[in-house]
């Protein structure tokens, strides 16, 4: 990678190391984060996935006995790759949703310099090629030889490895491309033909809705493993507007697997990738030659629209105000919605998994087990996503009005800020799993399991609420070193543990009157004590909003120069 960096014009390669490091929104982050570090747990996190998939391939590949079964094992996994692979370049297009394009930071450092658009342009090419580089090679650091090797071992010759190997490796370069591709095209193209006002508007709406359409195809993506499947009428559609199924035959045409009747599969993967490639490279030339200049000559704060507005009240004034700005805060920024993001993915990977496990019966199924795991798992996920992203500032400016108008005692400013994890977190997850709980039966089980669940939300709240004493969104943020990739699997394997343990003692008591009782009591005794121990906490507590102590001096981090050590701007200026 190094080398190929090198053979750039220096012009390039300068702007491509700050483009990079600029794919992680630096607004989110305090001055001393260290953004290749991230970039560096982040590839250990796929490494890690990509680990177990290839384990679960060779642990799958020893229990297909028959020609059929081995079909079906190489269908489904092959399908499973794509549309793995599909999903984490989806994520990562919505996480660096505008950094492909230009923005006013880079119009009003770069005009005045003697800069190109099209050196602009390549810089921000190769910074987003990287990033999505690195995402491919790690998702298939070890599938990418694993799956070749279980391909290659039927064929009689050492050609088939080499032929499965290439096959793989350009199959995924290029649904990683028409994933990208697809979502460049989409902003370009809103970009140029609406006004930058109601593009800026527009652009957080395709933001969320890009996120929920890749989460919503790949969990309600059907598996299809045999010929007679994929030649049923009823799956046809499927196949025809399933991108992860072009490219299913994409790479089958390419290893020479593929019968003759599919074919029209992988026609259909050629044919989408041309017309992505295309789109967006027209998106993106046109929108370096023309919009830059709306960029500058019109603001980017979209004023509001004059006239009567109507706000609903949340309790007094007070949590009115702060349940208000929580959510308009959250709505806006974009690096608030993204961290958020993460969290929601699993919230709807769950809720998506119990539609389509519904959608497979028309019939009413009993309640079980999986479901009141999933319920539990989504409500969790929720509170600590919001919790998360309450600790982020959305403007350090901001901080003074709430430090100025602070005239009531601080239990009022916690007690808002429980109602917003109440009204922002736990109602919209048990609204969700109300409607999920449709399909299930018997009612009095899912009326009983909806009022536990609805107690577990509180008790989360209750739990996120101890040692927060700030408004949300307006304490500076500092964070320290922290191993995200270890702290994730260990969170999420310690929350499954928790999951599956409720589920086995709320199941047997659903359908029992006393121990259902006594459940709700022990958890009703302690919802009622943490929300008295956090209430009288907070009488005595002080806001903050600041991460470091006041006697602590802050630096710029600002360093000398040696005369050696050119600059960014002595680079271009020698250009």
């Amino acid at each position: 990678m190094r080398k190929l960096v090198e053979l750039l014009p220096r012009q390039v390669r300068i702007l491509y190391r700050q483009f990079l490091l600029r794919v992680v929104d630096l607004e989110a982050l305090s001055i001393q984060a260290d953004i290749p570090r991230f970039l560096g747990q982040f590839a250990s996190v796929l490494i890690f996935i990509s680990l177990i998939g290839a384990a679960g391939l060779l642990a799958g590949e020893t229990a297909t006995a028959t020609p059929e079964g081995y079909l079906s094992f190489v269908w489904r996994g092959e399908q499973g790759l794509i549309s793995g692979m599909m999903l984490v370049v989806g994520l990562v297009a919505v996480i660096s949703w505008d950094s492909t394009f230009p923005d006013r930071r880079d119009v009003m450092v770069l005009s005045p310099l003697p800069v190109a658009a099209h050196t602009i342009l390549l810089a921000k090419i190769a910074a987003s090629s990287a990033l999505l580089g690195l995402a491919v090679l790690t998702l298939n650091f070890a599938t990418g030889l694993a799956w070749p090797l279980l391909i290659g071992s039927h064929h009689s010759s050492i050609w088939g490895f080499f032929q499965s190997f290439a096959a793989y490796w350009f199959t995924m370069i290029a649904a990683s491309v028409f994933v990208y591709g697809s979502v460049l095209t989409v902003q370009g193209f809103t970009a140029l033909l609406l006004p930058r006002r109601m593009f800026l508007r527009l652009s957080a709406i395709l933001q969320i809705l890009a996120f929920a359409l890749v989460l919503g195809l790949y969990f309600l993506r059907p598996s299809i493993t045999t010929p007679t499947g994929m030649a049923m009428p009823e799956n046809q559609w499927v196949l025809a507007w399933s991108p992860s199924f072009w490219f299913f035959g994409l790479f089958n045409q390419l290893n020479g697997s593929i019968p003759l009747e599919f074919g029209w599969l992988a026609r259909r993967g050629w044919i989408a990738l041309g017309i992505v490639v295309l789109g967006a490279t027209a998106s993106l030339l046109l929108c370096y030659l023309r919009t830059m200049k709306k960029t500058v000559e019109e603001p980017d704060l979209v004023p509001g629209a004059r006239g009567w507005h109507w706000t609903p009240r949340f309790g007094s004034a007070l949590q009115t105000a702060i349940v208000l700005f929580s959510l308009r805060s959250l709505t806006r920024s974009r690096q608030h919605r993204v961290i958020f993001a993460f969290y929601l993915a699993g919230v709807l990977g769950f809720a998506l998994s119990c539609v389509r496990s519904a959608l497979s019966t028309t019939a009413h199924r009993p309640l079980n087990a999986d479901f009141l795991i999933a319920t539990f798992m989504m409500m969790t996920l929720a509170v600590a996503g919001l919790r998360s992203v309450f600790s982020l500032p959305i403007s350090l400016t901001a901080n003074w009005i709430w430090r100025l108008t602070q005239l009531r005692p601080s239990e009022k400013y916690v007690a808002a800020t429980r109602k917003s994890l109440l009204l922002m977190a736990v109602v919209p997850v048990w609204f969700i799993s109300a409607l999920l709980s449709l399909s299930f039966r018997p009612l009095h089980a899912i009326a009983a399991h909806l009022a536990v669940l609805a107690v577990v939300g509180w008790i989360f709240v209750e739990l996120s609420l101890i040692g927060l004493y700030k408004v949300p969104f307006t304490c500076s943020y500092s964070p320290g070193k922290v191993h995200v990739q270890v702290m994730l699997w260990v969170f999420l394997f310690l929350l499954l543990i928790l999951a599956m343990s409720t589920a086995e003692v709320e199941l047997p008591s659903l359908n029992n009157p006393t121990r259902y009782i006594c459940l709700m009591v022990v958890l009703g005794v302690g919802a009622l004590g943490l929300f008295a121990f956090n209430r009288h906490r907070a009488q005595s507590a002080v806001l903050y909003f600041e991460e470091l102590p006041p006697d602590v001096i802050t630096t710029l981090g600002l360093v000398a120069v040696r005369p050696s050590m050119p600059t960014i701007e002595n680079h271009i200026f020698r250009q």
